[in-house]
């Protein structure tokens, strides 16, 4: 069974995340970017209204052939409860039918489980079987506390009986 972990991070907290996973799971990577800035206030005030509004953005890859993988994982940070347009851009383009699909998110306080429920919708919807979800607090932790985070829910789920 061959892996993809596709994941959109802004801060790093979910690219933190998924490299581990990658490396402990011998999985491929590809990072999703949003090609609309980000960064500063206003652009945050506009991500977060995006993310609640469920708006597309324009994002590269613009899609992703998925034929070559059983497993994908699809991890995001949480916007306003919701998963970052980039992700829901990325999941809206892709052919998940026949397809085990872990979902993650990263957050810095709460929304997780709201994010996780809109990415299962998501992802069923694209024809994609939801196998497995968690959420990681990454709010003052270190990248050292990340990693070992990720690898305790490595553990903790027994995610490598999926490889």
């Amino acid at each position: 069974m061959k892996t993809l972990i596709i994941y959109y991070s802004e801060s790093g907290s979910t690219e933190i995340i998924s490299k581990v996973l990658a490396y402990n799971l011998n999985a491929d990577i590809v990072m999703i970017q949003d090609l609309k800035p980000r960064d500063g206030f206003k652009n945050r005030l506009t991500a977060s209204f995006d993310a609640f509004r469920e708006n597309k953005t324009e994002i590269y890859p613009p899609t992703l052939n998925l034929e070559n993988y059983d497993l994908i994982y699809i991890g995001t940070p949480v916007w306003a409860s919701k998963p970052s347009p980039a992700i829901s851009t990325i999941i809206d383009s892709c052919d998940l039918r026949r397809k085990d699909v872990i979902l993650f998110t990263t957050m810095t306080s709460s929304g997780g489980a709201a994010t996780i429920e809109k990415l299962e919708k998501k992802v069923k919807a694209r024809g994609g079987r939801v196998v497995e979800t968690f959420t990681i607090k990454t709010k003052d932790k270190d990248m050292n506390r990340l990693m070992r985070d990720a690898e305790s829910i490595i553990d903790i789920l027994d995610l490598k009986i999926y490889k």
